[in-house]
């Protein structure tokens, strides 16, 4: 075993805070997990349920998680005569001296570049020193939660010293049509402008994409040259195909041409993502209206979503369905994120965002109004909403979903906010 700083600084008589039960908060961001191998020894179904579970969290979707019973004892037996993993989980006994002899005996026959996390049920700071001295990872307090095991393993693997790990922001459409495109690339465009980030805009849509026209941006290379060249995938080689539109955004274009079929496996674009969230603090991700493995698997493995709605009964259905899913799939994330856009079409009926909301049980993040004038010129020009004009309610709308999106600020819920510019328009009517 090999000492390892332990995330959580202590004072020397202060006692050792109780672990967190939680879930994910919106503006905490915990990094995937590498390709490692990970195996628990535990003494409760409780600590082993939690840990079963954690291992099929997203965060640690590349990583070999295995449970048994025995808890330390059990783990020392083991590793007599088999090679030790990359991290032991190990849920100890109540006693103070029964856990250090335990680990003393299991040094003995751990590798050196193993990493080790103790679940106890004692809150004390003089065994805290004595665990970090022989070593140990991380101490977590029982009873623990399924994200404090992600995020304990997760963060054996995040340096203090390296940058952190790219926010990977996934936008779709619950309908074709509903304008998700239009409203990613301005939120990226807020979140590099107005947050400072910087950013990079993934468009999905290989066949017809819009991102290029959107940003008035013709470059001759773009995420095709990556997808169709997995072998050649790293940091370099995604920087030279991106292609910068502001100080702090950039690119990486859909060739929008026919000249070949965009079939892909679910994994087709998962280490194009993961050279870009290892040096972009801010991904954003134009997902195409299409149901495959790919999409799914993106959308499932994003740090936030937002999915993008009309105000009539398709786009209810698919917005439930789709949240429903969501919720299912990433049980110890955040939900995800809806809005409606272009609401207030004359003559056209439209379900009230209310309904929408008694539906999927959450507010929207906010309510886009209906203009043709703003959004046409925009987009004909190759602008943003906040080039066309600065000081537009519809401007201010795309900053606060930006901010909501990164953990910059509370998603906003009720009346008020995102939702005044709705109240004038239904204003306007009466």
């Amino acid at each position: 075993m090999i000492k390892h700083a332990n995330q959580v600084a202590i004072a020397d008589h202060a006692p050792m805070p109780a672990a967190a039960s939680e879930p994910l908060a919106a503006d905490e961001h915990i990094a995937p997990a590498p390709r490692v191998s990970v195996q628990a020894f535990c003494e409760s179904v409780e600590t082993a349920a939690a840990i079963q579970a954690a291992g099929e969290d997203r965060r640690l979707a590349k990583a070999h998680v295995k449970i048994q019973m025995g808890g330390g004892a059990a783990a020392v037996e083991a590793y007599r005569a088999s090679p030790t993993p990359n991290v032991i989980v190990i849920e100890a006994e109540n006693r103070a001296e029964a856990i250090l002899g335990r680990l003393d005996q299991l040094a003995e026959v751990c590798d050196a570049g193993t990493r080790v996390i103790v679940v106890g049920r004692i809150n004390d700071v003089a065994l805290y020193r004595e665990l970090t001295k022989r070593g140990v990872s991380d101490y977590l307090i029982a009873p623990v939660s399924t994200i404090d095991i992600v995020r304990s393993i997760c963060g054996l693997f995040t340096s203090p010293e390296a940058k952190p790990v790219g926010r990977i922001i996934a936008v779709v459409g619950a309908k074709g049509g509903v304008g998700a495109s239009t409203v990613a690339h301005n939120i990226a465009w807020a979140i590099a402008r107005d947050l400072a980030l910087d950013s990079v805009v993934t468009d999905l849509d290989l066949a017809f994409g819009t991102a290029g026209l959107d940003y008035n941006q013709d470059p001759p290379q773009g995420i095709a040259d990556a997808v169709f060249s997995p072998d050649r995938i790293d940091t370099n080689f995604i920087d030279r195909l991106l292609s910068k539109c502001t100080d702090h955004l950039s690119l990486l274009a859909a060739p929008a041409t026919l000249e070949r079929v965009y079939d892909f496996g679910p994994e087709a674009f998962d280490s194009i993502l993961d050279s870009l969230r290892a040096t972009i603090p801010c991904v954003v991700l134009d997902v195409p209206h299409v149901w495959s493995g790919w999409t799914k698997r993106l959308l499932v493995s994003a740090d936030d979503i937002l999915i993008v709605a009309g105000p009539d009964l398709a786009n209810l259905r698919n917005a439930k369905n789709m949240v429903d899913m969501l919720r299912a799939a990433r049980p110890n994330d955040h939900h995800p994120h809806y809005c409606l856009n272009q609401v207030g079409v004359p003559k056209r009926p439209e379900i009230a965002p209310a309904d929408f909301a008694k539906a999927l049980e959450v507010q929207p993040l906010a309510v886009i109004p209906f203009d043709p004038q703003l959004f046409g010129t925009a987009a004909n020009n190759g602008q943003m909403i906040a080039e066309v004009s600065a000081n537009h309610k519809t401007t201010e709308m795309f900053l606060q979903l930006a901010q909501v999106l990164t953990g910059r600020a509370e998603a906003k819920r009720a009346r008020g906010g995102l939702l005044s510019p709705l109240l004038a328009i239904m204003k306007r009517a009466g």
